[in-house]
């Protein structure tokens, strides 16, 4: 279930933005796939206490270990992300504002929590 939202240019990497995401969840692992195996993000997992359940690259000088069996639960992450664009507003990005995409994908953060309540 979705916890917090960040609405970024389109050009972006969804990566600059995890340690934002991170901050203030109480949280012992964080997956990402790997684009998300970047020198900061392992830093702040490492200085926080959090598992970093992160497959390095391929162009990783010192390759890194990592639960390959977390990992599999990462799908759960990617099942939110399509259950957030089951709303054809959210996944075409109809607002022309971030502003008003923000509260429609707030909108939908809600919707989903209601239906597992």
């Amino acid at each position: 279930m979705p916890v917090r939202v960040i609405v970024t240019k389109g050009t972006e990497a969804d990566c600059s933005q995890a340690i934002a995401l991170a901050k203030g969840v109480d949280m012992s692992a964080l997956f990402g796939d790997k684009a998300y195996d970047t020198d900061e993000i392992i830093a702040y997992c490492r200085e926080n206490g959090i598992e970093a359940v992160i497959p390095p690259k391929k162009n990783r000088k010192e390759k890194r270990e990592y639960d390959a069996y977390l990992y599999k639960l990462r799908h759960l992450v990617e099942n939110a992300i399509m259950r957030m664009k089951e709303w054809r507003g959210i996944a075409t990005r109809y607002a022309k504002r971030a502003e008003s995409f923000l509260a429609a994908v707030h909108i939908r953060c809600i919707a989903l929590w209601l239906a597992v309540l």
